[in-house]
């Protein structure tokens, strides 16, 4: 591990120090890589807009929204091979939740995170991008064992 110093006038260490103690850091530079790896992350993505990348979209929407709810099934089929996981959630009467795990060139996933976002009654939709190495894309050689293998 590498040690570096810097240097902050009083009122944004004050600050700094209220943002650990909110988030919960056990100390400053904990919360420094954190900042630091969000930057690097952002920073990534602007430089290789193409590069692999995991990703969380969440949207609210309305299912009574007329085929909005097909609409949506209908993106997320066409973009199928991004997609790794969706959970969808009733909140009330009129709305819904979906979390989608998405996996990819960071461009594609932009673009069906906007797709999906843009669609007419889904409101609040959120992307987090999280940027990866290539080699994280690659297939391990463990096996994974099926849940019922043994039925």
């Amino acid at each position: 591990m590498e040690r570096f110093t810097i240097s902050l006038d009083s009122q944004l260490a004050a600050e700094f120090d209220r943002l650990i103690a909110e988030r919960g850091y056990d100390n400053r530079s904990e919360a420094v890589r954190d900042i630091l790896r969000s930057h690097l992350d952002r920073w990534r993505e602007a430089c290789d807009a193409d590069g692999p990348c995991v990703a969380n979209l969440s949207y609210v929407y309305n299912h009574h929204e007329r085929d909005l709810a097909e609409r949506l099934t209908r993106i997320q089929h066409a973009h199928h091979g991004l997609t790794v996981s969706t959970m969808h959630a009733h909140l009330d009467s009129d709305n819904c939740i979906e979390t989608v795990i998405l996996k990819g060139p960071a461009r594609a996933v932009r673009h069906l995170a906007d797709a999906i976002g843009s669609e007419r009654g889904v409101r609040q939709a959120t992307l987090n991008v999280v940027m990866a190495e290539a080699d994280d894309f690659q297939a391990h050689s463990h096996p994974h064992p099926h849940p019922h293998a043994h039925d």
